[in-house]
């Protein structure tokens, strides 16, 4: 279906869909542009067509007639009760695009070209009822803060900063970014673009942003790389969902970064330095190198128990420690 269509459609929906009382073929003529400028002929021809392609779509188009007590003028109307949708279930990446979509809905300019219509409704002597548009719109919604502000930068190529803090650390930092796209991962939202910080695109959940989104540079400074694949950047630049689960010792009261993210399986367990009240924590991670990393920074504060991998991961990083200051390890 042509997007000329699609938009005729989606207009004789609303008009039908808003007016209280039965909107006559001549009414539906004047009021809709394709329609107006066809001739009658035409004109005939696809608002048959329009009908039966609603119908064929499951929207309940009603004939009836204008004056009940008159039956001599024929009209259309969609009934509100009809139309509504019973009670839908969806998995999380549908309810994602539907959440794109309502966003686009309402962002877009399509409410400013609404009111256009319906004021031609009402110049049209027509009784309208605002609220039925709601049945129209999709009702999702995305609710992060920072939504529409970085939708409108990617829409008009505006470069923006704003302050991040990212998973597992407090403090937050400023970044630098032409926005590409905002696009869905694992039921969150991203934007993705060129960091020009780091020189390299990168993605940033928008729940993360810890400020407003603020112009950093003209609209329509940037271009976005011809071929960019949005989709296929943003799975290669999603983090890694955590595969595996390592059994760490920890002091009490200590590794509050692994703790956050961490199930206490046991606790008041013996430590190997032999004392009690250490507690055993079932930790998540992704990467083997990147956690033994990881748990380097809490020194004798955590002891991996298992599995064996990782532990030997975090013996060759000390060994490689102590090989490299001697001194330092014995201080």
């Amino acid at each position: 279906m042509s997007a000329a269509k699609s938009e005729r459609l989606l207009n004789l929906v609303i008009l039908l869909l808003v007016a209280r009382n039965y909107t006559t073929k001549d009414q539906i003529r004047a009021l809709m542009e394709p329609y107006r400028d066809s001739s009658d002929e035409a004109f005939d021809r696809m608002f048959e067509r329009d009908k039966d392609d609603l119908r064929a779509l499951g929207i309940p188009l009603e004939v009836g007639y204008v004056d009940k007590f008159f039956e001599d003028e024929q009209g259309y109307r969609i009934k509100r009760d009809a139309f509504e949708l019973p009670e839908i279930d969806f998995t999380a990446d549908e309810v994602a695009v539907l959440g794109l979509a309502a966003r686009v809905w309402r962002h877009a300019g399509l409410a400013a070209a609404t009111s256009d219509a319906l004021v031609k409704l009402k110049a049209a002597g027509l009784s309208f009822d605002r609220e039925q548009l709601d049945q129209v719109a999709p009702a999702l919604a995305a609710e992060e803060p920072a939504f529409e502000a970085m939708w409108q930068a990617t829409v008009h190529r505006t470069p923006v900063r704003f302050d991040y803090t990212r998973a597992n650390e407090v403090e937050s930092r400023t970044r630098h970014l032409q926005p590409w796209g905002v696009v869905t991962a694992q039921g969150r939202w991203y934007v993705v673009g060129l960091d020009t910080d780091r020189g390299e695109p990168r993605m940033f959940r928008l729940s993360r942003i810890v400020s407003g989104v603020a112009a950093d540079g003209d609209s329509g400074s940037y271009t976005v790389p011809e071929g960019t694949d949005l989709r296929a950047l943003s799975e290669s630049l999603t983090p890694r969902r955590p595969d595996r689960t390592a059994v760490v010792l920890a002091r009490p009261g200590a590794a509050n970064g692994l703790r956050r993210r961490a199930e206490v399986s046991a606790t008041g367990v013996t430590g190997p330095d032999g004392t009690l009240g250490w507690d055993e924590l079932q930790v998540p991670y992704v990467s083997e190198s990147d956690f033994a990393g990881e748990l380097l920074g809490y020194a004798d504060a955590v002891v991996v128990e298992s599995p064996a991998e990782l532990r030997s991961a975090v013996s060759s990083r000390l060994a490689g420690v102590v090989a490299a200051d001697p001194a330092g390890a014995r201080r």
